[in-house]
This record gives structure tokens, C-alpha cells and sequence, in this order.
């Protein structure tokens, strides 16, 4: 399993949202530019960038700050936020973003998300689903931006894409999101279980390097972290064993 450091950009600034509120913003002092020089210096391959105000209305103020992120090299980008449609998608991989990372689109435009693995290939498309666990624990994903609730679930949302070649999904457990509370290990291991050919993505809640060995443990393929990491509230040596170049 592999870490991947997350960074949250909201009208040009370092983020973090506290369950999907955006009412709820922690804003961070550290320049992306920085985060990222600070993320490959450790040992990091890859970097997940979300476009907030992408997410939450279509706005454009983040752009070119991630382009700028994309030109550097120095790491892989896998970039999402308002992705919903394919002249986003193709500005993205023009920018030098090496996955897209597609949301609420692939709930809604399910036949051109299809379209998209099968024009684009399955490894430069990330699928993510945010999801909150109704009374019955079943995972309902939450679209445009955590705003919307829907009734599909997690494991149906998936099913939609297996026989398009799905290789990587995204999946945060919203109520954990920015809590730093543990990850949802039972989700991640339901999703290795039922879906054991897709490399899982786990987001929400990594609070130490405790909860990445579980994560492994379960089957995820990655973790993404963003407070954890921009906070410092893990050691860099505990890290290594989750950082490719380290």
C-alpha cells in the first residue's frame, strides 16, 4: 500500500474541510507549491489534489495553481473537482495531470464515464465515491461537492463500471473526513472483499501510522491523508514504509 498526501484548495488556499462541511474550513498557512517540494522530499510519488470550489459550483479559481503543480514533475498529480464533462477531463491531462479523478459524474453521466475509461484507459481515470453509511450501514454515495445524498449504493455505484475495465476507486467515508477519528477499516475491507480487482483508494480519518498498517492490512492499495500530513502528527521514519522513493 501506498500513501498518497492530499492537499484541499479552496479559492487558492490549503484546506481542510471537517466532514464535508464547507462551512467548516481549516485554512493552512503553507503554500501548495511548498507542500508538494515538502511531500516529494519525503519519499511521496504521487499527490491528490481536489478542487473545491470544482466541486462545489464549477469555479476556476484553483487552475492555475494546479497547473503550475503538474508542470513542476516532481511528482505524479491525480487531480479532482468539477470533472464533469470531457473538455475538463481533456484540460486536465493537457496540464500535464497524469489521473483525473471523477465524482459526482460518475454517478450521473455513467455512460460517458464509460466512455472515458475506455478513450482515456482505465489507469488514468480514478473514480471516487464519497460515501455516508445509512441506518442499515450500507454505503449511500454523496455527490456535488457532499451536498446531495443519494440512495445508490457504494457496491452498485461500482458495479456500474467492472465489465469497463475499472482499475481505481476513490472511496472517503464522509463522517470521518478531516475527524482524524481512525479510517473506516470495515468499509475498505468489504470493498477489497466484494471487489478484490480494483485498487482501493481510502480516505478519511488517518490520524497515524497505526492506521495505515490496518489499512494494509484490509486490502487497501493506497490511503490518502491531508490533516494528518499538514499537521505533522506523524513521524516522517513512520511514514516510509508507505512512500515509494523514501
Amino acid at each position: 500500500m501506498i500513501l498518497i498526501p492530499a492537499i484541499d484548495l479552496q479559492n487558492g488556499h490549503c484546506v481542510r474541510l471537517l466532514r464535508g462541511d464547507f462551512d467548516a474550513e481549516t485554512r493552512y498557512a503553507a503554500d501548495p507549491r511548498d507542500l508538494l517540494a515538502r511531500y516529494r522530499q519525503v519519499g511521496a510519488n504521487w499527490l491528490h489534489v481536489v478542487d473545491l470550489d470544482g466541486a462545489r459550483s464549477g469555479g476556476r479559481a484553483n487552475r492555475a495553481i494546479i497547473a503550475n503543480l503538474a508542470a513542476q514533475h516532481a511528482v505524479k498529480l491525480q487531480v479532482g473537482g468539477g470533472l464533469r464533462d470531457t473538455a475538463a477531463v481533456e484540460e486536465a491531462f493537457a496540464a500535464g495531470i497524469a489521473r483525473v479523478v471523477v465524482g459526482s459524474a460518475a454517478v450521473t453521466q455513467v455512460g460517458q464515464v464509460r466512455r472515458w475509461l475506455h478513450d482515456y484507459g482505465a489507469e488514468r481515470i480514478v473514480l471516487a465515491f464519497d460515501v455516508r453509511l445509512d441506518a442499515s450501514d450500507e454505503p449511500r454515495v454523496a455527490i456535488h461537492g457532499w451536498r446531495e445524498q443519494s440512495r445508490l449504493s457504494l457496491w452498485s455505484a461500482v458495479e456500474n463500471y467492472i465489465d469497463s475495465g475499472l482499475e481505481h476507486v476513490l472511496c472517503t467515508d464522509v463522517s470521518r473526513d478531516g475527524a482524524l477519528e481512525g479510517p473506516n477499516e470495515a468499509l475498505y475491507a468489504e470493498a477489497a472483499r466484494r471487489f478484490p480487482r480494483v485498487a482501493w483508494q481510502a480516505s478519511g480519518g488517518i490520524r497515524d501510522a497505526r492506521d495505515l498498517h490496518h489499512l494494509a492490512g484490509v486490502g487497501a492499495a493506497a490511503a490518502i491523508s491531508g490533516k494528518a500530513l499538514l499537521e505533522g502528527l506523524i513521524p516522517a521514519e513512520e511514514l516510509r514504509p508507505f512512500l515509494p522513493n523514501a
